[in-house]
């Protein structure tokens, strides 16, 4: 049975799913402007490196503020880090795929438009219900099943014809940048049964649900088409639009919640029983 979910304010929620959606957005924006520049490109290793680093820094951070005391804090760290090589040892193979991940965005990135690589990546959802179904033996919702096979056709239609950036002058092989999206969901998808990724998303899995998530991923493909367009020239075809429209909505059903059937075939049972009475 799963943990009840804390309760927090609508106001708390909100500004999660805010932050959230603008950090997907504006990272992708952001990753490729500096990717499609015509000045000297810098290495993406050392980009990834520098953010696991910082990403180190605040998790040692708020370790530090939660323990309370310098003895404390060495405690927790011999305890939970030094002392559990094994433990240790299973975490790292998460964060090679991951490592593999975010280098992969990189590449996709230098190669496809910040709209196509945001609505491509979405692919992620059923790759990781595809692993969850094959390796850990769960089910999914018709409804679910059909908003897989939906994203599937929207990424489709997007990659078709796909949108040409007229103030981009790099050359850029789209190919090569859907091979590189295609390792990153299978990274993504493998990923997430082992770890969450992020010190954010660790709060908001914590505080919202999967509407709240996935009008969070819509909304970001939106907020970065938008910035596509006003700053690489982006040119919307009827097939992207398309396929954008659907992956946004596959995205919505499929975090919809399941129909809990129990008390429906009780109160049918009860009357069937009424009228065999009768």
């Amino acid at each position: 049975m799963a943990a009840p979910r804390e309760n927090v304010s609508l106001l708390f929620k909100l500004y999660c799913l805010a932050v959230m959606t603008l950090v997907a957005a504006a990272y992708t924006i952001a990753l490729r402007y500096t990717r499609t520049s015509d000045r000297e490109l810098y290495f993406s290793t050392t980009a990834v490196c520098i953010t696991e680093v910082i990403k180190l820094l605040l998790s040692v951070g708020i370790l530090a503020k939660e323990t309370g005391s310098l003895g404390r804090f060495k405690a927790s760290l011999r305890d939970n880090v030094l002392g559990s090589p094994k433990e240790l040892m299973k975490l790292s193979v998460p964060s090679l795929v991951y490592a593999v991940q975010n280098n992969m965005a990189f590449l996709a990135l230098s190669n496809l438009d910040a709209a196509v690589y945001q609505v491509t990546y979405q692919l992620k959802i059923p790759c990781t219900a595809l692993c969850t179904v094959l390796m850990l033996n769960r089910t999914l919702s018709k409804l679910q099943w059909i908003s897989v096979f939906m994203l599937c056709g929207g990424v489709i239609l997007v990659q078709w014809k796909p949108a040409q950036a007229t103030k981009v002058v790099v050359e850029q092989n789209p190919l090569l940048g859907f091979g590189a999206i295609a390792i990153a969901v299978l990274c993504s998808g493998f990923a997430v049964l082992a770890s969450v990724g992020g010190l954010y998303t660790s709060v908001v899995v914590k505080y919202t649900d999967n509407i709240m998530k996935g009008f969070s991923a819509a909304a970001a493909i939106v907020l970065s088409t938008i910035a596509s367009v006003m700053l690489f020239g982006l040119q919307i075809t009827p097939t992207f639009a398309l396929g954008t429209l659907l992956v946004c909505v596959s995205i919505y059903l499929y975090g919809l919640p399941r129909q809990d059937t129990t008390s429906i075939q009780q109160g049918e049972t009860a009357s069937k029983e009424r009228v065999s009475g009768v």
